[in-house]
C-alpha cells in the first residue's frame, strides 16, 4: 500500500490522540480518516434512500388538480 507523509499541527494531533485514546500520531490520523470515510458512506446511504423514496412518490400517478 502506498504511504503519504503529511505535516500537521502537533497540538491538533495530540488532541485527536487523547480523544481517540490512541498512542501514536499515525494511529490518530488513521482513526480520523477512517471515521470521515465511514461518515461519508453513511451519508450516501441515507441520501440514496431519501432520493429513492422521493422518486417513488414522483412516479405515482397524481389526481387531476384544478
Amino acid at each position: 500500500m502506498a504511504k503519504v507523509t503529511v505535516t500537521l499541527d502537533a497540538e491538533l494531533v495530540v488532541e485527536v490522540m487523547v480523544l481517540a485514546g490512541v498512542g501514536s500520531p499515525q494511529d490518530a490520523v488513521e482513526v480520523v480518516v477512517r471515521d470521515y470515510i465511514a461518515r461519508g458512506h453513511r451519508t450516501e446511504t441515507r441520501t440514496e434512500l431519501t432520493d429513492q423514496n422521493l422518486r417513488e412518490v414522483d412516479t405515482k400517478p397524481q389526481e387531476p388538480q384544478g
